[in-house]
């Protein structure tokens, strides 16, 4: 197994356990049982690794072994900006996330008056994945908007409408709840134009009046409270890494607010 540093190379089983994955005992098990790879590499009993320099997979799911990697989901406040440090001096994400001892920045954006599920991470190489539209990552919106809504709303979002950037469709669309005057609508897209979900209810007539980002890719907001923030867990890690496991890179990434 190459070892770039033999180092700072470590018993597989350790890095295993001290990821997460299980007991030193259960790691050496699924070694021995062919379920752990290195570098695509099926793995074996006695290997060691420099786990800050290589990808370990159990059963096909990445498995992140660097300690220094930090990845985090946050519910974004409304009236905050995705922003680590403002040069306007606004409540950006800074105010909430306190100190951590690696620079991490955001995934994406979501606007000042938009809330809920924002990505944070060290990791350059999965936050560029992740903006990446050749990767198409989803992502899931609940929008409030002026109502009542036609039947034909969610037939021309399917569809497809015109906007004055071109076209644009929404992946899936369901009504949640219907007010008089106000309702409450579910969009999934990949699209990463700069207020997109706006724009869209905009050109059908039905402006947004709140709008919560709940999830991106096999990650979901949750019951987090707004202005919280939470790691991921070792699932929605291997979840995240296998969505953008293949991709075209061609394309320009879009890194204006999304939503």
């Amino acid at each position: 197994m190459p070892q770039a540093d033999p180092d700072n190379s470590v018993r597989l089983q350790k890095v295993l356990a001290t990821a997460g994955v299980g007991s030193r005992r259960a790691c050496e098990d699924l070694i021995f049982r062919r379920r752990v790879t290195v570098n695509g590499r099926v793995a074996k009993l006695g290997d060691k690794v420099d786990p800050s320099k290589v990808e370990i997979e159990v059963d096909g799911s990445r498995v992140v072994t660097n300690t220094k990697m930090v990845y985090l989901a946050m519910n974004k406040p409304r009236g905050v900006v995705s922003s680590m440090d403002d040069e306007k001096g606004r409540n950006e994400l800074a105010d909430f996330l306190g100190n951590f001892e690696q620079r991490i920045f955001h995934v994406g954006r979501l606007d000042a008056d938009s809330e809920g599920l924002l990505l944070l991470t060290n990791d350059g190489a999965l936050a560029h994945k992740l903006m990446h539209p050749s990767y198409g990552i989803a992502k899931t919106y609940l929008a409030e908007v002026e109502g009542p809504l036609p039947r034909n709303v969610g037939r021309r979002l399917l569809s497809g409408i015109d906007l004055e950037d071109g076209p644009a469709k929404v992946d899936a669309f369901k009504l949640v709840d219907a007010l008089g005057r106000t309702a409450q609508v579910e969009l999934t897209l990949h699209e990463g134009r700069k207020h997109i979900v706006r724009r869209m209810m905009d050109e059908v007539g039905h402006p947004v009046t709140r709008l919560i980002r709940t999830a991106v890719g096999p990650i979901r907001l949750g019951d987090m409270r707004p202005g919280g923030f939470r790691h991921l867990s070792r699932g929605e890690l291997g979840a995240l890494f296998k969505a953008v496991g293949d991709g075209d890179e061609d394309g320009e990434i879009i890194a204006d607010d999304e939503a």
